[in-house]
């Protein structure tokens, strides 16, 4: 690369990192808290013993997996306004990722909370407590631990995932690049350090996740 092309790298850095602080970072973390939320309630609804409840949570936890992302955004941006449903594109973007991870993470909160021993549930009931106090004051906590890899993942992926909203015009990190990279043509300079940026992201978040593992691995009940 020539000279030229090492200075427009060097004045993108700040920008790119500007556009993952105030569009990837809290577009991420909107999302995933949403889809956390979606995800229980969807887990919990998945292990209903009412078969119609338990059966809409399949279907939408079936739906979310057998369709691409970028579709799911599509019909939130692009199709609805066709039912009269005008979403602005940020919305639609934390719209669906959260209902994207909601798909995703139930499974893992479910497997979570049923690979709790049994002995937990049968102790609960032999102090007076039922199932809701039982879940939250007892099971919740320790399926959380359980799940944190899982969960883990799924927060490391849609940090990847959010450049897919570039695609409706939202201002993240790829979209900078975007933005920076047309009148100069620099793509494939622009891109990589986009690409450089998404990677020491998720490289923080490995870390930290290892970390967070090794420490809650020590209150998991075996």
């Amino acid at each position: 690369m020539d000279a030229g092309v090492w200075e427009l790298l060097l004045n993108s850095v700040g920008p790119l990192v500007m556009g993952a602080i105030v569009g990837t970072i809290p577009l991420t973390v909107l999302s995933f808290v949403f889809g956390l939320a979606i995800a229980l309630a969807v887990a919990l609804a998945r292990m209903s013993a009412n078969r119609l409840v338990a059966s809409v949570a399949a279907v939408y936890i079936s739906i979310i997996r057998g369709t691409p992302l970028l579709v799911q955004l599509f019909i939130i941006f692009y199709a609805l306004p066709m039912l009269g449903v005008v979403i602005d594109p940020y919305p639609s973007a934390v719209i669906a990722f959260s209902l994207n991870v909601g798909g995703y993470a139930a499974e893992a909160i479910r497997g979570s909370i049923l690979a709790i021993p049994v002995g937990q549930w049968e102790a609960a009931r032999t102090i007076g407590m039922g199932y809701t106090l039982t879940m939250r004051r007892v099971i919740l906590p320790q399926a959380m631990r359980v799940a944190v890899p899982p969960l883990s993942n799924t927060f490391i992926s849609l940090v990847k995932d959010t450049s897919l909203a570039s695609s409706i015009m939202v201002t993240e990190l790829l979209r900078r690049a975007q933005e920076i990279a047309a009148p100069s043509y620099q793509f494939l300079a622009l891109y990589s350090l986009a690409a450089l940026i998404y990677w020491l992201i998720c490289s923080v978040l490995s870390l930290g996740q290892q970390r967070l593992e090794r420490y809650l691995g020590r209150y998991v009940t075996v």
